[in-house]
């Protein structure tokens, strides 16, 4: 009973809350490098391919980042 509520365990969590993060890496990934891929283009004087790939690098980033933070989460049985 004592080990129930030791500090060692954190508290999982739950399904929406990993939705929510999931979401908010893929947003926010996909934001800012397509923000930073529009802004090379201004700045280079090109048609809008950096935006293009930006957003792209940015929804890899996004997945990388997604799964290396919430792979412990999904194998984790306890």
């Amino acid at each position: 009973m004592a080990d129930r509520n030791s500090p060692e365990r954190k508290p999982q969590p739950s399904g929406s809350d990993m939705g929510w993060r999931a979401l908010g890496y893929l947003l926010s990934g996909i934001i800012f490098w397509g923000g930073v891929g529009y802004l090379v283009d201004l700045w280079l004087g090109l048609p809008k391919v950096g935006l293009l790939v930006g957003m792209l690098v940015g929804a890899a980033a996004g997945i990388y980042l997604l799964l290396k933070q919430m792979s412990p989460l999904l194998t984790d049985t306890d």
